[in-house]
């Protein structure tokens, strides 16, 4: 069952969609919030994969638009990570105020940019019970030199940013800048962007990725557990940001990295990927109290 629903972060209405499990007694149950990647949206193939996996496994699950994107209010494309962990704070809050959901059992469940953000997020806000990460990374600047790693790419980017710095000094506008001189993605791969994702972004949004630092705050996710998945070699976050992670949580934490994948892991339905995510869940989040 699937049902439009709307919060209100930040002063902006946010639209999302709650899956609840058909066949389950009523009653409060454990949740999951899904947070979408890097200015995707709700109806994104992992977005959308990822809520109803875990609506069929029998939890709650609330896929919804960030500030910015989709059908949510915000000037769209501007993405700035700390509203983004406002956004998915509010969303906690909103699900733990639904009857059908158990208030302390409301995980979180992001892929990339949103996988950092729920780290972060449940780092901060104690009502989390648990993370999972896909492809997620923890320190922005990092990431980014290992992303823009070509001859003569990082100085083009620390460019990219000192003019956008610079126009909106000078003209109090944003400097817009295209999805790939941000986060770039191989050819190959870009089919798994979700239409209506935003293609233009300002220049701040880079700025803003570029401080963000899960890294910093990850371990105060303990003792709540957190499970950390990437591709063995993915071509879009380095794999070395989830070892990072994992080096610097605290217990309860997994790491589980899988060859034959790339950044889109759950789009690719790969069974080892799910049985692993499944095997977790049963040991650490299970349905049932």
């Amino acid at each position: 069952m699937e049902e439009r629903v709307s919060f209100v972060s930040g002063g902006l209405k946010l639209a999302g969609v709650l899956h609840l499990p058909e066949g389950v007694p009523r009653g409060r149950r454990a949740a999951f919030l899904v947070l979408h990647g890097f200015g995707s949206n709700k109806d994104g193939g992992t977005a959308m994969i990822a809520a109803k996996m875990f609506a069929g496994l029998g939890y709650a699950a609330l896929r919804f638009d960030m500030r910015g994107c989709g059908e949510s209010e915000g000037e769209f494309g501007r993405i700035l990570c700390l509203e983004e962990v406002e956004d998915a704070r509010s969303a906690v809050g909103f699900l733990a105020a639904r009857p059908e959901v158990d208030p302390g059992r409301i995980a979180l469940a992001g892929s990339s940019f949103g996988a950092a953000v729920a780290i972060y997020a449940g780092a901060v806000d104690a009502r989390v019970a648990a993370v999972i990460s896909s492809g997620g990374w923890g320190d922005g600047e990092r990431k980014f030199r290992a992303q823009h790693a070509a001859p003569g790419a990082w100085a083009r980017f620390e460019r990219m940013l000192d003019e956008g710095r610079a126009h909106r000094e000078r003209t109090g506008r944003s400097l817009m800048v295209p999805r790939y001189e941000i986060v770039p993605i191989p050819p190959r791969l870009r089919d798994n962007v979700t239409a209506g994702s935003a293609q233009r972004f300002p220049a701040e949004t880079a700025q803003s990725m570029m401080e963000f630092r899960a890294d910093d705050v990850v371990a105060k996710i303990a003792p709540r557990p957190l499970l950390l998945l990437h591709a063995a070699r993915d071509s879009v976050t380095p794999t070395a940001e989830s070892i990072e992670l994992f080096r610097r949580a605290r217990p309860p934490v997994e790491l589980h990295l899988f060859d034959g994948v790339d950044h889109f892991m759950l789009r690719e339905g790969n069974p080892r990927v799910t049985d692993t995510l499944r095997a977790w869940l049963a040991a650490y989040f299970p349905v049932g109290t």
